[in-house]
C-alpha cells in the first residue's frame, strides 16, 4: 500500500512539474500597444506630400510607432480625419492644412479629442488674419529660398551674355498664401539687388496652384509684353515654373531663351530627365524628406517625453539642375 501511495505522490509531482511552462517561454506581461500619430496633407497626391509621409514613415520605424497617413483636400475632411484620428487613440497629428483659415477650428477639434498639433509647409491662420504663433510650426525659410531662386535666375542670365535690355522677368504668383508671397516676393528682392532693372519683373498672378493655372497666368502675360526676347522664369513652386516654361514654348520661345527655376525640387524629375534641356534650368530643392522626418518625431517626443517642439522651425535649400540632381534626390531616398 505504502509502495503505491508513494508512486501516486510521484506521478502528482511529476504532472504537476509538466504543467508548468519553462521559464524560457514565460513571455510575461503583454507589451503595451503602439502610439499612433496622425500625418494628414491637402494633396496627397502630389510628390512633395508623398516623400514627406516616406519621412515620416522613417521616423515611426525609428521610434516604434504607428503611422496614420490621412488625405485632407478640404475642410469637411480635414474635420472628418480629426474625428477619426480620435476614434482610432490616435495623441496626435502633423498636418498641412487645405486652407489655412481653418486653423482655430482645427486647434479647438484637436484640443477638445486631447490631441496634441503640429504644422508642416503652411501655417494656421486666425480670424484676424495673423499666423496662430502659439501652434509648432516646421516648413521652408520661403524668403531665403525665394532669394536663392531669384539669385540662380541672374547668375544664369549672366552666364549667357544675356542683356537686361532684351530680357524681362515672369514671376507668377499666389498671395492669397502667405508663403508663397514670401517665396515670390524673395525671388524679386533678389533679381533687383543683382541689378536687374525693376520695371523688366512682371507679376502675374495664378488662379489655381498647379501647372494649367500657372500656364494661364503666363500666357496671359507673354501676349501683352511682346519684342521679349529672353525670358526668366520662376514661381512658388515647380508646378507654378513649369506651367510658365510651357507657356513660353507655346508662344515660340527656344529653350535656349528661357530661364526657368522652380522650387520643391520634387514635382520636376520628369522635366530634368528629358533627353535634351527645356527651359527649366532647375529648381531650389528643399526636403520633403527630412520634413516629415522632422515633424513626426517632435511629434512623438512631444507625447512620449512631454518635449515641446519649437514654434517656429525652418528648413533650407539647394539648387538641383539635370547635371546634380540625381545624386542629390539619391542621398534623400527619392531616387
Amino acid at each position: 500500500m505504502s509502495r503505491l501511495l508513494l508512486t501516486l505522490s510521484l506521478l502528482v509531482c511529476l504532472l504537476a512539474s509538466c504543467s508548468k511552462p519553462p521559464a524560457s517561454y514565460d513571455t510575461g506581461p503583454a507589451a503595451p500597444p503602439k502610439i499612433k500619430l496622425g500625418f494628414l496633407v491637402k494633396q496627397p497626391e502630389e510628390p512633395w506630400f508623398q516623400y514627406e509621409w516616406k519621412g515620416a514613415e522613417v521616423a515611426a520605424k525609428k521610434y516604434g510607432f504607428d503611422l496614420i497617413k490621412i488625405g485632407i483636400p478640404d475642410g469637411e475632411k480635414t474635420l472628418a480625419a480629426i474625428d477619426s484620428l480620435a476614434a482610432n487613440g490616435a495623441k496626435g497629428f502633423v498636418i498641412c492644412t487645405p486652407d489655412v483659415r481653418l486653423g482655430p477650428a482645427i486647434v479647438a477639434k484637436a484640443k477638445a479629442a486631447g490631441l496634441k498639433v503640429i504644422t508642416v509647409d503652411d501655417r494656421f491662420v486666425g480670424a484676424d488674419g495673423n499666423f496662430l504663433t502659439d501652434v509648432p510650426y516646421l516648413g521652408m525659410s520661403a524668403r531665403k529660398i525665394g532669394e536663392l531662386s531669384g539669385r540662380t535666375l541672374a547668375e544664369e542670365m549672366q552666364r549667357r551674355g544675356w542683356a537686361a535690355a532684351d530680357t524681362a522677368a515672369c514671376i507668377v504668383t499666389f498671395e492669397e498664401l502667405d508663403t508663397a508671397r514670401e517665396r515670390t516676393e524673395g525671388i524679386i528682392a533678389a533679381l533687383q539687388a543683382a541689378g536687374f532693372p525693376a520695371d523688366r519683373i512682371y507679376k502675374t498672378p495664378q488662379k489655381t496652384t498647379d501647372i494649367p493655372g500657372s500656364f494661364d497666368a503666363a500666357n496671359a502675360l507673354l501676349a501683352q509684353k511682346t519684342g521679349v526676347k529672353n525670358w526668366l522664369v520662376a514661381g512658388m513652386n515647380d508646378s507654378g515654373t513649369l506651367g510658365a516654361v510651357r507657356a513660353t514654348e507655346g508662344n515660340g520661345f527656344a529653350a535656349a531663351n528661357v530661364i526657368g527655376v522652380g522650387i520643391n525640387g520634387t514635382d520636376c524629375l520628369d522635366e530634368l530627365r528629358k533627353p535634351s534641356p527645356t527651359g527649366f534650368h532647375g529648381s531650389i530643392y528643399a526636403s520633403a524628406p527630412q520634413e516629415g522626418f522632422l515633424t513626426s518625431e517632435m511629434l512623438y517626443l512631444w507625447v512620449t517625453e512631454g518635449k515641446e517642439p519649437p514654434l517656429d522651425t525652418r528648413t533650407d535649400g539647394r539648387l538641383i539642375t539635370r547635371e546634380n540632381f540625381e545624386a542629390v534626390l539619391q542621398i534623400e531616398g527619392i531616387l
